[in-house]
């Protein structure tokens, strides 16, 4: 099974549906397929650049699809029920334990709140979801009506992740337009998402670094 058929599956793509429609109640940004598919991409790029094997990269990026089902049961302890979701899923569809293993752990260590980057494969898919700040994640256009989480998210108007060559530092960048959100409301928020990245990077043998209108901060 493909990253490309996980993507294709009627069921998987209804709980994708409805988990974002659940957190659309609550008030959350964006956590559909744009999403979705952009943490699997960058998950599979980090695995990719770093010299891991095609298949890793292929199960990190099911990884980074599957990661916020959960949100469908609760937000609250959304990886470890995602993660007991895409268990079931991921049996029925035949993947072998090796490869299940690898993802239902990944799942249920990506948020802040408990995760901790076991593997390299769990490390990855935290600093591609916590990478994924955009204004088009803001779903009300009524910047009266903004939380901070709002200001934050649309107030970054380019965020980028890369490797450098040496493969030493992972640098997450951001253009960030003071008019909506300051960087100060960033770190106030996302501080926890910043030490699990710093984590992260370590596992994969990086130093993370994060650049704010190009002053790095972190």
């Amino acid at each position: 099974m493909t990253y490309e058929q996980i993507k294709q599956d009627p069921a998987i793509r209804t709980y994708i549906t409805q988990a974002d429609a659940s957190l659309a109640a609550l008030g959350y940004t964006e956590h559909s397929f744009a999403h979705v598919s952009r943490v699997a991409e960058i998950a599979g790029y980090i695995l990719e650049t770093l010299g891991y094997s095609p298949r890793e990269v292929e199960l990190a990026k099911i990884a980074g699809y599957l990661h916020d089902i959960g949100n469908l049961v609760n937000r609250v302890d959304h990886s470890q029920s995602g993660a007991v979701m895409a268990f079931r899923i991921l049996d029925r569809m035949g993947f072998p334990p090796e490869e299940i293993s690898c993802i239902v752990t990944a799942i249920g260590n990506h948020d802040e709140g408990t995760g901790v980057p076991v593997n390299p494969m769990a490390a990855a898919l935290i600093l591609a979801d916590k990478s994924d700040v955009r204004r088009n994640r803001v779903r009300t256009k009524d910047t009266a009506a903004f939380d901070i989480h709002d200001r934050v998210n649309y107030s970054v108007t380019k965020a980028e992740l890369k490797i450098n060559e040496a493969h030493t530092i992972v640098k997450l960048k951001m253009s960030v337009d003071t008019h909506f959100g300051s960087v100060m409301d960033y770190f106030e928020i996302f501080m926890d998402r910043m030490r699990l990245c710093r984590r992260a990077a370590q596992t994969l043998g990086l130093q993370f670094k994060l650049i704010i209108n190009e002053q790095q901060l972190v």
